[in-house]
């Protein structure tokens, strides 16, 4: 068996993942992760099933015909990175241009891998405006000093006037 990692993209209906997970059992796969979102109209998702390398080209060949799909497909990567803590960013604030650019050049210049990263935008109680909300999960390397990262997102939280919380 060996992983694939597939990433799938579609007008959005009912039992799109059904039809799925059908086809990952019958080619005697296993669901291992998965990521789905709706978003305007569209499903979009990741999913990670480990199956028998003799079934992977029938399995991509499924998805291409599959006529509400589009889907791109890598085999995993066995390596993983051992010696690094996740920590949790949250991001409330009026929206504004640049938030998510501030907060991920911010990370960038520490070397932080973010591992997952939810946004939305949504009308503010009792004040008309959007509100922006994000959840990152990020990967810190061992050793790292995180007061460093602490006091560079209090900066960003001033500068943009946006609560900031690292966990």
């Amino acid at each position: 068996m060996k992983s694939m990692i597939l990433t799938l993209i579609g007008k959005d209906k009912p039992g799109l993942v059904e039809s799925l997970a059908q086809k990952v059992y019958e080619m005697e796969g296993n669901w291992l992760a998965s990521n789905f979102s709706y978003m305007g109209g569209h499903f979009a998702g990741f999913l990670e099933v480990d199956i028998p390398e003799q079934n992977h080209a029938g399995l991509i060949e499924w998805l291409h015909a599959h006529p509400a799909l589009t889907i791109h497909s890598v085999k995993s990567d066995d390596t993983s990175v051992t010696d690094t803590t996740i920590a949790e960013i949250d991001i409330m604030g009026n929206d504004k241009p640049g938030i998510v650019q501030e907060l991920t050049a911010t990370l960038s210049q520490f070397n932080i891998n973010i591992i997952k990263f939810e946004s939305s935008c949504e009308s503010a109680p009792n004040w008309g405006s959007l509100l922006f909300k994000a959840h990152a999960k990020v990967s810190i390397p061992a050793n790292f000093e995180i007061d460093a990262l602490s006091d560079a997102l209090e900066g960003i939280a001033n500068d943009l006037v946006v609560d900031v919380a690292l966990r």
